[in-house]
């Protein structure tokens, strides 16, 4: 049993605040570089900075990162906010989609575990899913995942297409029957601002209570 592990659990035990377990899984892929990963990484880093300026979702986001560019990596586990660095992205590689977004369920479940075992109270679970191109790899087993937790409301997913070579059908095939979106340009921060807000709305909740998202508020990043 790590270090880290423990230490997880422990806060869990200290802070059981009900939990809104997050997984953003990011095209880093070559296609990516310059422009793109740049504002990617600004926008993402607005994003963590607001979270934990909110005195109420920063003790119950939880905020966990894995990227797909050349290889699928766990960039930020699970842990308190507040002693979290912000990983630095960088573009290159192909496009492993499938495999980070069965990566990024496995985390996310076993997330879970760690609050049931910690008796701490959690809301459905979120993931991001952001992609500029289309998956070099086999996403049929990611599809039957996101399939499975999604028709359980067990999962919620965000698919967001990033430029015009973004492949929203295939997107689509992973986003549990939510349409995808298109990011407008690189409008990246925009995009964090609005999930930022997201999950203030949700932690200011109950765990099983309906919550809107304010669709407004996509029109400032999103193609509708």
């Amino acid at each position: 049993m790590s270090n880290e592990y423990i230490l997880r659990q422990e806060e869990l035990v200290e802070n059981p605040t009900a939990r809104i377990p997050i997984c953003l899984v990011l095209d880093v892929s070559g296609s990516m570089e310059g422009d793109p990963i740049n504002e990617l990484q600004e926008g993402f880093n607005v994003f963590m900075n607001t979270i934990q300026s909110d005195e109420v979702a920063k003790y119950a986001a939880e905020i966990c990162v894995v990227t797909f560019g050349g290889a699928v990596e766990k960039k930020l586990d699970f842990a308190s906010i507040e002693r979290q660095e912000i990983p630095i992205l960088s573009a290159e590689g192909l496009t492993p989609m499938g495999e980070a977004v069965v990566l990024a369920i496995n985390l996310l479940d076993a997330r879970k575990r760690e609050y049931k075992s910690a008796g701490v109270d959690y809301f459905q679970p979120w993931l991001v899913l952001m992609s500029d191109g289309e998956s070099t790899d086999d996403i049929s087993l990611a599809e039957k995942k996101v399939n499975e937790l999604t028709s359980r409301k067990q999962l919620t997913v965000f698919p967001i297409g990033i430029g015009a070579s973004a492949n929203l059908r295939e997107l689509a095939r992973l986003s549990g029957g939510r349409p995808p979106l298109r990011l407008k340009g690189l409008n990246f921060k925009e995009f964090f601002v609005w999930l930022s807000q997201s999950v203030s709305r949700v932690s200011q909740s109950t765990p099983g209570e309906k919550v809107e998202l304010d669709l407004a508020g996509i029109q400032a990043w999103g193609a509708i």
